[in-house]
């Protein structure tokens, strides 16, 4: 299945199932989990159907013939040995005057009794759902596409729900969110390449920082995702836990995600074991008890407590903690913190005196989906080559992004191909160039390919239509069957797709033309009445006929045309981004900054001060949250400033 198919699954079931709750009492949150349950329940079944053959291949004959497979055997070959009633098939085929939430809970109890990971973990509250409504949801999940679904395709189908129902704030968390935005995640993994050891997430929240690794791993390894790395996982919610247990699950990544608190506990003792970290910790979290002695003598604090009520410089501290001597980060942090003042100040200025701070990214508003406020993304590398141990790249994305609702931003795959090379170019990666190229080649080749295939579709569909109808029908039937690179190419492709149609919206137009004339004949009562109206109604069927397919291929085709746009768009940028095929800094962009220069801008780690003014829209800016935390610093001033006074005061005292 290519990626194309596959988004168009993922788009299919998920208007299904979200049709379903629109016409339930169902909020988006008690949906959530119950649906994402099904979604496991339908892969477990596809995993033991895949995994059925490559068992019964490895066991051996005996002189009684082979024995029977066992659970140990599923287990070996990555499934669950499905008992039958936990099957999918099992459910989909059970007759009306069988209780389906039950049967349904039970498949669930069934499924964690033989996956330990997953005890506990699993939704079994479907007797809240209507009988009804919970069988067409089995229907959903039950279409031949599905069942022919790969674990690979499984897991972008659980992920996309994910993203869709965070999209709807279904389980939003005051103090973040259980689902970072995919671009987001995808950068962080692009820039750290996380593709060996020991990957930790300390707020894992669903566990998508995971997901992305493994397919960074797939994509530039040669070795099995769970031989490459290992796994460790925190996260406080109950609900984000179970949620991360299964993502992790449908996706064969073999993973320790633990329930707890990372400001009161270390469960996985990893500071100095970590090859990789990433996180989208919640941001400015107050009201952390600084009092307590876990707390006070945590030594993943090594540049001390900062003193506002702001948990920021707490989890920037842990994730350097936790790397090891050649280990990189790479994490999401409110746009404040890059020039907080006081203790937080004297923290940072600690931090970048390591020389382990890399890359300095400025992200633009509306990238989450239940709030709006900008962020930046910090990286961390210990292990620098020599050439940068003394530099970090500021870089200033606030204007690169791609709008995909009045509401939501996100990053493109051009963009972020762009990006990614920009900071490989730094690290001086000679091949950065080429791969990007080689890139969009791909990108570009796949969508010009289906466009490809839907003109061809649509040119078959009139022909036959055109010779069973009568219906005449000039088009063009030249079409490029070769696969373009140069956009130009894909204009005209464009052009000529848009052209067919255009033909038969005139076509269309000239039957309606005929159609509204006869029927003026017709109001006129006139003797030939009847085959007048014979010919109204002949006429109504080609136009219906003709229109068919147009909407059809049209609509099916409108996703690829914004793509492609798109694509050429950030293929243009990249070409001016990199016209001499090495890193340049760009005006209003990117700049590579020395550690002096840092300190002569009072350690400040914000991309605008360096790379020139840019003109950006911030207007959905949370000024109030801003203040607030001005505010808070300009108390802490004051405490200082109060003490401060008492010494001196103390100190004169003493020296009458």
């Amino acid at each position: 299945m290519t990626q194309e198919q596959i988004k168009q699954l993922e788009k299919e079931l998920w208007d299904a199932a979200d049709s379903l709750r629109a016409n339930s009492k169902l909020t988006a949150a008690e949906y959530k989990d119950p649906v994402l349950g099904l979604v496991l329940l339908r892969f477990a079944q596809n995993r033991y159907e895949e995994a059925t053959p490559i068992v019964q291949a490895k066991i051996p004959d005996g002189p009684r013939g082979k024995r029977a497979a066992t659970k140990e055997d599923y287990l070996a070959a990555g499934a669950i040995m499905l008992p039958e009633k936990a099957k999918y098939e099992y459910l989909a085929n059970l007759s009306e005057s069988k209780n389906i939430a039950e049967a349904i809970n039970n498949a669930m109890k069934i499924i964690e009794d033989e996956y330990p990971d997953l005890q506990g973990n699993l939704p079994k509250n479907y007797q809240e759902f209507e009988s009804d409504l919970l069988r067409e949801l089995i229907r959903v999940f039950n279409k031949d596409a599905v069942k022919k679904a790969t674990g690979d395709v499984f897991g972008r189908i659980y992920e996309y729900f994910l993203m869709k129902f965070s999209m709807q704030g279904a389980g939003a968390q005051e103090g973040g969110e259980f689902f970072t935005p995919p671009s987001l995640v995808q950068l962080i993994v692009n820039f750290i390449q996380p593709d060996h050891g020991i990957i930790h997430d300390p707020a894992c929240g669903s566990g998508g920082m995971f997901v992305q690794t493994g397919y960074f791993v797939k994509d530039h390894t040669n070795k099995e995702v769970n031989e490459a790395i290992t796994c460790y996982g925190t996260e406080q919610k109950t609900n984000n836990t179970r949620l991360a247990k299964i993502n992790l699950a449908i996706h064969g990544i073999e993973g320790k995600i633990v329930e707890a608190n990372s400001f009161y506990s270390d469960p996985h003792s990893l500071i100095g074991k970590c090859d990789f970290v990433m996180a989208n910790p919640p941001f400015n979290v107050s009201k952390v008890d600084k009092g307590k002695d876990f707390v006070k003598n945590d030594p993943r604090l090594p540049f001390g407590l900062p003193k506002s009520d702001n948990a920021n410089y707490m989890w920037m501290q842990y994730f350097y903690s936790y790397l090891n001597d050649t280990g990189r980060a790479g994490f999401v942090m409110a746009s404040s913190a890059t020039d907080a003042g006081h203790s937080e100040k004297l923290i940072r200025q600690q931090l970048i005196e390591t020389e382990a701070v890399d890359c300095i990214v400025s992200v633009g508003n509306n990238f989450f989906y239940t709030r709006s406020l900008p962020c930046h993304l910090w990286f961390y590398d210990k292990g620098k080559k020599p050439e940068n141990k003394k530099n970090i790249l500021m870089l200033d994305a606030r204007n690169v992004f791609r709008k995909v609702t009045t509401t939501i931003n996100d990053f493109s795959e051009g963009q972020l191909i762009n990006l990614t090379t920009l900071i490989n170019l730094y690290r001086n990666n000679n091949d950065a160039y080429t791969e990007a190229f080689s890139q969009y080649q791909t990108i570009l080749f796949e969508l010009f390919g289906a466009v490809n295939e839907i003109h061809g579709k649509l040119l078959k569909d009139l022909e036959y239509i055109c010779k069973t109808h009568d219906i005449k029908l000039n088009h063009n039937k030249e079409i490029k069957h070769h696969l373009p690179i140069d956009y130009n190419d894909a204009n005209t492709l464009l052009n000529k797709f848009n052209a067919t149609v255009e033909e038969i919206n005139l076509m269309v137009s000239q039957l309606n033309k005929e159609v509204a004339t006869l029927e003026k004949e017709i109001a006129k009562k006139p003797k030939n009445e009847k085959d007048l109206k014979i010919k109204v109604i002949a006429l109504k069927q080609k136009n219906t006929i003709l229109n068919k397919p147009v909407t059809l291929y049209t609509t099916s085709t409108q996703e690829y045309y914004e793509q492609i746009k798109q694509t050429i768009k950030d293929w243009e940028q990249f070409m001016i981004w990199f016209e001499n095929e090495e890193y340049q800094d760009i005006e209003g962009l990117c700049k590579i900054v020395t550690i002096d220069e840092v300190a002569e801008n009072d350690y400040s780690l914000t991309p605008g001060r360096y790379v020139g003014v840019t003109l950006t829209q911030d207007d959905d800016f949370d000024y109030q949250a801003r203040l607030l935390e001005i505010q808070e610093e300009l108390n802490a001033l004051n405490n200082d400033a109060i003490q401060l006074s008492k010494m001196i005061a103390v100190n004169l005292k003493e020296l009458v």
